[in-house]
């Protein structure tokens, strides 16, 4: 079996081309290629397979075999992948597990196009919404001792989301930003932030406004 291993953002992926839909999916072989002691280790399996009026198909699995929803990083890893054998030249349309999307194609990075978030339910505790993906979103005061794994754990694999196939867990909290304008050939800031903070302020500013996050 050929396979290659792309990374985007962190998580790491095994890509295989399987345009002749030859290869023999099964939750027990993949969860086996996702096996960081025994296989080869992953956070996914992807499929890039033909697709009648797109480019290609993005099959997705989890770590444990199982098919999993739209993933923004894998769908990244699979353009580039897409690009590199050929299939596509700097711009894309392909199809996943929830529906069409767009990307762009660089040197330096791709862009992709998620789907809209049509609706947002809102509790006292969290917000959950659907990006192609389940995202729990809950605001927590004290994250640096937050135990992030353990109670991360415990919302995915928990009701009510284990039900639904589970969801990703997006903990935040509020970092207060006064931004001065017109600062001549560079951002002036006063911030609460560490320095290490501060580098990553420019590429995305963020502003709240209730529970809408808009990017500027």
């Amino acid at each position: 079996m050929k396979f290659y291993k792309y990374q985007g953002a962190g998580n790491d992926f095994v890509v295989i081309d399987d345009r002749s839909s030859a290869f023999p999916v099964s939750q027990e072989l993949i969860a086996s290629l996702c096996h960081r002691r025994f296989g080869i280790g992953a956070d996914g399996v992807m499929l890039l397979q033909n697709a009648s009026g797109y480019d290609f198909r993005m099959v997705y699995f989890n770590a444990d075999g199982t098919e999993g929803t739209m993933c923004g990083n894998g769908g990244r890893c699979l353009v580039r992948f897409a690009h590199d054998l050929g299939v596509i030249g700097h711009k894309t349309t392909f199809i996943a597990i929830d529906g069409e999307h767009e990307a762009l194609v660089s040197p330096q990075s791709i862009s992709l196009k998620m789907i809209d978030v049509s609706s947002v339910d809102q509790t006292a505790a969290y917000d959950f919404m659907n990006t192609g993906s389940p995202h729990y979103v809950a605001y927590v005061e004290n994250l640096e001792k937050y135990d992030v794994v353990k109670e991360g754990k415990a919302i995915r694999y928990g009701e009510p989301f284990v039900s639904r196939g589970g969801t990703n867990v997006n903990l935040w909290k509020f970092w207060e930003i006064t931004v001065l304008p017109y600062a001549p050939m560079k951002e002036a800031w006063k911030t609460k932030l560490t320095p290490a903070e501060q580098e990553l302020l420019p590429a995305l500013c963020l502003r709240i406004y209730d529970t809408d996050l808009k990017i500027l």
